[in-house]
């Protein structure tokens, strides 16, 4: 695809623009609209601390304690200001060709083609099945996201190894890894030295606002990856947050809310087919992706009903009929069916 036919407005496009304050939000995400009272109490405790700068003790502990999360050590761990960082960083592994595999999050496309990194756009069709073959064999960088934003669909673990090849760099997005049951198809404990896993905290444990991730590893493309990075890029708060989330109680915790998605998707699954919405499956995500007649009017409806839901068409690969929504809970989703009903869909 030509650089003149790219629109980087769509590309730059987030869940968070379709949802105005106050209104009921299916548009982005983030479980949750705060972290939980124990995480906001670790995160409390440290606030008369933030008369000093962050300590490298801290920054330390933080990467330990995700070393250990993965079975990996600290040299491994790359810590971040949220995965949108790790995106941008993306340009200086200087690829001299980037496959960027889609209908996905569009974040990283924009960030290597801001950067003049040549992108080829891997688009995968209905349902979405990812196939080495497809992919350039001049690609030297290869992104994807597992499982993939929006189509809710998780790619075997085998399969995105099978990318692979001398010379290539594999970037896989984790972002919503977590909220899958055992993460059984997670390369976050690889060490294979051509793979890079990004993870996100925003979504888990609903800390949008404070912006935690971290990128997993070969150090020496870490090291390519933190090249000309301020010092402390990362704040004290953000170092607690993530040393808090990746310790075992929070693993174990954040499993428990994997099982309720899967019950509440589930649930959303047999609802919203009922109203004779198209709904991709499987989904194994926290949203889903549904295809509706004139999705764009069916979102304007919603919205004049205090209903956000997240316009699909940004996604290279999907049009104007196509939805995204959050997976919620019952309640929610009584009120996103009786809009859909109103609107006279």
């Amino acid at each position: 695809m030509s650089e003149e036919r790219v629109d980087h407005a769509k590309l730059r496009h987030h869940g968070d623009v379709d949802a105005r304050p106050g209104m009921l939000d299916f548009a982005v995400n983030v479980q949750g609209s705060a972290p939980p009272d124990w995480l906001r109490n670790r995160l409390a405790a440290r606030l008369d601390d933030l008369g000093r700068y962050p300590s490298a003790a801290d920054e330390l502990a933080a990467r330990s304690a995700v070393a250990a999360r993965h079975g990996r050590t600290a040299a491994e761990v790359l810590l971040l200001g949220g995965a949108a960082e790790g995106f941008a960083m993306l340009p200086r592994l200087a690829p001299g060709l980037a496959a960027v595999l889609h209908p996905s999050f569009t974040e990283p496309e924009l960030a290597l083609r801001e950067a003049d990194i040549p992108v080829v756009r891997v688009v995968l069709e209905p349902p979405y099945t990812l196939d080495p073959s497809r992919v350039p064999a001049t690609a030297d960088l290869v992104v994807l996201g597992n499982p993939t934003n929006p189509t809710s669909v998780l790619h075997p673990a085998d399969t995105i190894r099978a990318l692979r090849k001398p010379g290539r760099i594999i970037v896989v997005d984790e972002a919503f890894v977590d909220a899958v049951c055992g993460e059984p198809e997670s390369l976050a404990a690889s060490t294979a030295p051509d793979i890079l896993v990004l993870r996100s905290l925003t979504k888990t444990w609903a800390l949008a606002g404070l912006r935690c991730g971290y990128f997993l590893g070969a150090p020496d493309l870490l090291a390519r990856l933190n090249q000309g990075r301020p010092h402390w890029p990362l704040g004290t708060l953000q170092l607690e947050a993530i040393t808090a989330t990746a310790e075992p109680n929070a693993v174990a915790a954040a499993e428990q809310r994997a099982q309720a998605i899967v019950v509440d998707r589930d649930s959303m699954i047999e609802r919203l087919t009922a109203l004779g919405l198209h709904v991709h499956t499987p989904a194994d995500g926290p949203f889903l992706l549904l295809r509706v007649p004139d999705g764009e009017l069916l979102r304007k409806h919603l919205a004049n009903q205090g209903i956000a839901v997240r316009r699909a068409d940004t996604f290279p690969g999907l049009g104007p009929d196509y939805i995204r929504v959050a997976v919620r809970g019952a309640a929610e989703v009584d009120r996103l069916v009786a809009g859909i009903r109103a609107a006279g869909v």
